[in-house]
């Protein structure tokens, strides 16, 4: 089975704001990105779409088909009450300093850690279908390191190294169980 990851298209945010699991509005870009992700999927047969709950990623699935199956499980990595705040902010604070520093293991306050998000990430692939067929999982930046982790065997520096394109897909192969 192949896993088409993609990742959202941009964002009507400023740079340097964290902004995760916020609902935040897809830029003026839109048309133009989607159009450049439906030509590289053309002709390519998908037997089913997940999106992440956020309406950046929704929007973007139902461009591809109206039956979406929409799964908390990828949403992006909760940052909690940092959610919004510009990072050097929450880099400034001692409770930042300390998330920095062991982001896998320490939460966000009133957030999470890399290790829970690994986790949601975990159950999700785990639940696919295991028959074969194409899927499309329109997702996150770190959700898409938390696949490249989990089934290709990045470590976490690895994984974070690799840049990932607003509207970028990844191809993954998911072996049956």
């Amino acid at each position: 089975m192949k896993l088409y990851l993609v990742r959202h298209t941009r964002v009507n945010m400023p740079p340097g704001i964290c902004y995760g699991n916020s609902d935040v509005a897809l830029a003026y870009t839109f048309p133009e990105e989607l159009s450049a992700i439906q030509s590289e999927l053309e002709g390519i047969r998908l037997a089913r779409i997940y999106s992440s709950p956020l309406k950046r990623c929704v929007t973007l699935a139902r461009e591809f088909s109206g039956n979406v199956i929409v799964d908390g499980r990828i949403r992006e990595f909760d940052f909690g009450k940092w959610e919004c705040q510009p990072w050097d902010d929450i880099y400034a604070q001692d409770k930042g300093k300390e998330w920095f520093d062991d982001y896998v293991n320490t939460s966000c306050p009133h957030g999470e850690s890399f290790r829970m998000m690994l986790e949601r990430v975990r159950r999700f692939i785990d639940s696919l279908p295991k028959t074969g067929g194409n899927i499309l999982i329109v997702t996150h930046a770190g959700i898409i390191r938390a696949f490249l982790i989990l089934l290709e065997g990045y470590t976490v520096n690895e994984a974070f190294d690799r840049k990932i394109a607003y509207g970028e897909i990844i191809i993954l192969e998911k072996q049956k169980k």
